[in-house]
Formats: structure tokens, sequence, C-alpha cells
């Protein structure tokens, strides 16, 4: 009965990464954001503000998902990770950090259970404020279609038109891979989604 009980109550910590304020909402570098979004959509959560982030709660089979949208600004998504980990007592197996990479053509995803924050500056909080990369991790492509010394501006620039009409569907399964995360573990969400 007591692993039953385990078992019904796991916890889970969703980060989406990106900035708040409504001139970075279709950023490619809110990436994370819209993943979030699209999965608190999808459950009919609604986010509201709380300490360093916009925080949404999913209860579906057994799991709860806290899902939280730093308002600490990319810099220092860490500050709000490391708080509601503690605040809610997430195990770090449990955290997924979702995040964009210009290493993946656009719409591509793919999941780690670690890895370095090449560069990127959410990342790097976080590995800061952990002490580790140790934390698994959802990386959405953003691509890299920019000149040399041009990086901050395509990240923080807007989806192109043709862009946010292909969101969908690889938002959506990001969500599929997020639940596959929850249920199965990251083993089996890697094997089922990652190409």
């Amino acid at each position: 009965m007591a692993g039953f009980l385990f078992f019904c109550s796991m916890k889970f910590l969703i980060a989406g990464l990106g900035n708040i304020g409504p001139e970075y909402e279709l950023t490619r570098h809110n990436a994370g954001f819209l993943i979030a979004d699209r999965l608190a959509d999808k459950h009919k959560a609604h986010f509201e503000l709380a300490r360093h982030a916009y925080k949404a709660e999913i209860r579906h089979r057994g799991r709860t998902l806290h899902i939280i949208k730093p308002t600490t600004y990319m810099n220092l998504s860490g500050k709000a990770i490391a708080y509601w980990m503690q605040e809610l007592k997430i195990e770090l197996p449990n955290l997924l950090v979702l995040v964009d990479d210009v290493a993946l053509p656009f719409g591509k995803l793919r999941m780690r259970p670690r890895g370095s924050s090449a560069g990127h500056n959410g990342l790097k909080n976080i590995e800061e404020t952990l002490g580790h990369n140790n934390y698994p991790r959802l990386r959405f492509g953003i691509g890299n279609n920019y000149h040399k010394g041009q990086q901050v501006n395509y990240v923080l620039g807007n989806f192109t038109p043709e862009e946010i009409n292909a969101l969908l569907p690889p938002l959506d399964k990001a969500c599929e891979m997020i639940w596959s995360f929850c249920t199965e573990g990251i083993d089996k969400a890697m094997s089922l989604y990652n190409d």
C-alpha cells in the first residue's frame, strides 16, 4: 500500500525558460514558455503569479505537474527553479527544463538527462545555482539562421510568420514528451521521441 501511495503522489517540476513581458512573447528565446503554455492549455490549467514565477498545476494519472515560467528573466532562471524545487520538495530527476536551442533545426526536439549550457544564459545560471549540470532538459530547436555576431538578435527576435504557422505540431510533440517523461521515465521518453 505504501508503494501505491508513493506512486500516486509523484511530483514534477516542469520549468519553461523565457523572458516575461509582451515584447518577448513570440521570441525564439521564449520557446520554453510556449511549451509550458501549450501544456497548461491542453489541461485547462491556469497560470497565477507566485514567488519568482507564474505557476500552474496539473493533476493527472497519479502525477502532479507543477509548471513554472520564471519571472526572474532568463539570466536568473536558476533562482526560480531552486526555490520551487525546495518549496515543493521535488527530487532532481523529477525536474524538466524546457529550453530553446540554436544547435537544433527549427521544431526539432531532443530530451537529455544532463549536458552543458552550450552558452545558453538560462542553462548557465541553473548550472551555477544547482552546482552541476545533471538535470533533465527538453531542447526545442529554433535553428541558427543568423550571421556571425548576430546570435543575440536572432534568439531575441520574433519567430517568422512561417515559423509561427508551423509551431503547433512540435509544441504538441513536446507536451507528449513531457507526459512520457513523467509517466514512463526519461530513458523511455528519449527512446520514443528523440530523433
